[in-house]
């Protein structure tokens, strides 16, 4: 399959930004609701590709957005979460929740 132009632009952004390369995947769907370009990176470097309170990860969605744009096409980025991570199993508050009542 042909890579497209936005699957393209993030791989040669990501690539510029971590520090294994080569790890960096890219999976392109088309459905009726547009594209959704999948990501998946070495965990070591999730936090480069988030950034910090995850303004690295809202500019890239925000330029592929504006790829998608110019190409006629609503762009979604979806960051995977590698496995083993710290978010995974955590339980987060729901409404009428508070910290204190979790047990972690």
């Amino acid at each position: 399959m042909a890579k497209s132009s936005d699957q393209d632009f993030l791989e040669f952004i990501v690539k510029a930004l971590v520090d294994n390369p080569d790890d960096v995947k890219v999976d392109r769907k088309v459905d009726e609701m547009g594209v959704l370009l999948s990501l998946k990176v070495n965990p070591e470097d999730m936090g480069q590709i988030i950034g910090k309170a995850g303004s690295t990860a809202r500019a890239i969605r925000n330029l592929v957005r504006i790829v998608g744009l110019k190409n006629h096409a609503r762009v979604n980025l979806k960051i995977e979460e590698p496995e083993g991570s710290r978010a995974q199993g955590r339980k987060s508050p729901s409404a009428g929740e508070e910290l204190s009542d979790l047990k972690l």
